[in-house]
């Protein structure tokens, strides 16, 4: 069941009092999204990770920082140009990767938003929300870059997660993070050039 002409508050609410899995019990804070919903983009990311449960926000720790300075400097705004979230709203204990159960319980918030935010753009932050969202197994290092179609007008890219180019040389010709900055290059051209349609 998705949205139902219900608004993204209004799913954001749900979420905010939501007790589907174990995560609701250990959380500070729901971590919904942030950004532009009406972008026509929206960028999906894993789980929230301890910076992001204290602050309720996306993308805010090491990595996230990371991935918001590549987004900068690929000319991307969340104010202005996508809308960012995570498959699960809830932080898994010590960061683990959220389980099967924890994601099928937190479905319905992803699919609500997708359904309200209706994306011309899917960019796929790490190999998880690959899985979720397209059912892909495939290693992202095979299909990062690359879009990849998604019903009839919508088209998706998976990317590296921070996380990732954390552990690797940044800045280095043909770095994961450059590789990266070059994917975030080619979502923005696309973002931009649907502004104009």
């Amino acid at each position: 069941m998705l949205a139902n002409g219900l608004s993204l508050d209004d799913i954001g609410s749900q979420a905010f009092n939501c007790q589907a899995c174990n995560l609701a019990k250990g959380r500070l804070n729901v971590v919904f999204g942030v950004g532009n919903p009406l972008s026509g983009a929206i960028f999906i990311g894993e789980a929230p990770g301890a910076q992001e449960d204290e602050l309720g926000l996306p993308f805010v720790g090491r990595s996230g920082k990371l991935l918001r300075e590549l987004m900068v400097k690929a000319g991307l705004s969340i104010d202005n140009d996508l809308y960012l979230t995570n498959i699960v709203k809830c932080r898994p204990p010590g960061n683990r990767t959220p389980s099967r159960a924890e994601i099928d319980a937190c479905s319905y918030f992803i699919d609500s938003q997708m359904a309200i935010i209706k994306p011309k753009t899917i960019v796929l932050i790490g190999s998880l929300a690959l899985k979720s969202i397209l059912k892909i197994n495939l290693p992202i290092s095979q299909i990062r870059g690359k879009w990849l179609d998604y019903g009839s007008d919508c088209q998706a890219m998976a990317i590296f997660h921070p996380a990732y180019l954390l552990r690797f040389g940044q800045g280095l010709p043909n770095s994961p993070s450059e590789v990266t900055l070059l994917d975030l290059r080619k979502i923005y051209s696309r973002i931009d050039k649907l502004k104009s349609i």
